[in-house]
């Protein structure tokens, strides 16, 4: 017999509430197969099995948030019972009368099974809903470099991929047979939108981008009700405790980005041809803000009572939108970073965010944050400030418009440009609007001169 115990998942995690059990009682798990989907206050992530066997008894139930080392499960010889008899077991009560013959089943198709998950690579290629394939699936990554990258699979292979339990909670509300829907996240990943457009009857919905008028598609949840999930919890705490002890207020400039925008044009292919991946505005606004903050080191400071403590780094977290919320992982020392390390760091942790990879201690230590609220069409926002920082950065949408220029010799004209609006929050307990304004100008100034041409990192 073996104890799962709940792991620490972070310096500051002390609980975590077990929100879904993947393996029953008398089902086969193998080593670093996936066991229970566990949400603490800074992240969600799966327990993997530490030993292979049979699931004699779990003892903390779903919705259930136990301390740190508490004991989940216990995990018997495997050889006493192979998984796929006792599934029906545990979901039928008149199916109970065969459990005497489960007990003698022959181990032998059991054996030659738990070698082949032995390699921790397995654990993202075997979904718990298609038990039948997963002999088939665990020989398939036999690189361990595919484990990230599933994009030779997203023709309609949509089990492919690892599936969010919210994805799967609604696909099983509404009916939809996860198998049979094509994914469009990255690397044929099944996302909400796509379990919505099932339930909707449309079977490709990419072929809805060409037909003229497009009917609103009614979300899965309306007229329901849930419980608030852990990770959203803890967010709603943190922001009303932020704007009850705090003075928040936001300050927005206007910045040109018209030479950012040329440049990336003209480095875009050998940026895309050594990174991986493509030069967008993001690193350009973490760096001229990470910048700025050495010289503002007010906006990168928090209170510690009566103290002011200014922070000797510029760990800059940037908001990524998830299914299960925002979350913030953390650049650290970001005013040392090039472009290419910014672009390279922003789109690794932005994937293993939104795909449940992320360490908890990657979430904590930030000093400064940024927010893309443009990424979804906005001008700008007021975003809140969560303590104990002092200040946040906003980045719109960046949009062509006319404005007025000035050339050398003094003449004005207008033009079409490329604008984006900046709005920073912060804590007027601390900084001030003139201070404030004095950090957005620098930034505003670094962008709009757009000398990069050293930062570029190629």
């Amino acid at each position: 017999m073996s104890e799962v115990t709940l792991p620490a998942l972070g310096e500051s995690v002390t609980e975590g509430t077990v929100t879904r059990w993947l393996k029953q009682v008398g089902e086969t798990v193998a080593v670093d197969e996936p066991l229970v989907e566990v949400s603490t206050d800074k992240v969600d992530t799966e327990i993997p099995s530490p030993v292979a066997g049979v699931i004699q008894q779990i003892l903390v139930a779903e919705d259930e948030t136990v301390a740190v080392g508490a004991v989940l499960a216990i995990i018997g010889d495997g050889a006493a019972a192979p998984a796929a008899p006792a599934a029906p077991v545990a979901e039928s009560a008149p199916a109970a009368a065969p459990v005497a013959p489960v007990v003698e089943a022959p181990a032998a198709p059991v054996a030659p099974q738990v070698p082949t998950f032995t390699t921790p690579v397995v654990t993202p290629v075997a979904p718990a809903m298609a038990a039948p394939v997963t002999p088939a699936v665990a020989v398939a990554p036999a690189a361990p470099a595919v484990a990230v990258a599933p994009a030779a699979i997203p023709a309609g292979a949509s089990d492919a991929g690892y599936v969010t339990p919210l994805v799967r909670k609604l696909a099983n509300e509404s009916g939809v047979d996860l198998t049979a829907v094509a994914g469009t996240g990255v690397g044929g990943r099944i996302r909400k939108d796509d379990v919505l457009a099932a339930v909707g009857g449309s079977s490709a919905p990419a072929a809805a981008a060409t037909a003229a008028p497009v009917a609103v598609q009614a979300s899965a949840l309306r007229g329901t009700t849930e419980p608030m999930s852990r990770l959203r919890k803890v967010l709603a705490e943190r922001a009303v405790a932020s704007m009850v002890s705090t003075a928040q207020l936001t300050t927005v400039v206007e910045v040109d980005v018209t030479k950012i925008a040329q440049l990336r044009a003209k480095v875009q292919s050998n940026f895309v041809a050594k990174n991986g991946v493509k030069l967008n505005f993001m690193p350009f606004f973490a760096l001229a803000a990470a910048e700025a903050l050495k010289a503002h080191p007010k906006l990168n400071a928090s209170i510690e009572g009566d103290n002011i403590v200014y922070h000797p780094t510029e760990n800059i977290a940037f908001a990524v939108d998830t299914e299960r919320g925002l979350l913030t992982p953390v650049i650290r020392d970001a005013s040392t970073l090039n472009l290419s390390q910014l672009a390279l760091q922003i789109a690794d942790m932005a994937a293993r965010t939104r795909n449940n990879q992320l360490k908890p201690d990657e979430l904590g230590g930030g000093t400064f944050t940024l927010t893309n609220t443009g990424s979804r069409g906005a001008l700008f926002d007021t975003p809140v400030v969560f303590l104990p920082q002092v200040a946040i950065l906003g980045t719109g949408v960046v949009a062509k418009r006319p404005a007025v220029v000035t050339d050398a010799d003094g003449n004005e004209s207008i033009a079409i440009r490329s604008m984006v609006y900046l709005a920073l929050s912060y804590d007027h307990r601390l900084v001030d609007g003139a201070d404030a304004s004095r950090y957005l100008v620098d930034v505003k100034t670094r962008l709009e001169d757009a000398n990069f041409g050293a930062n570029l990192g190629l």
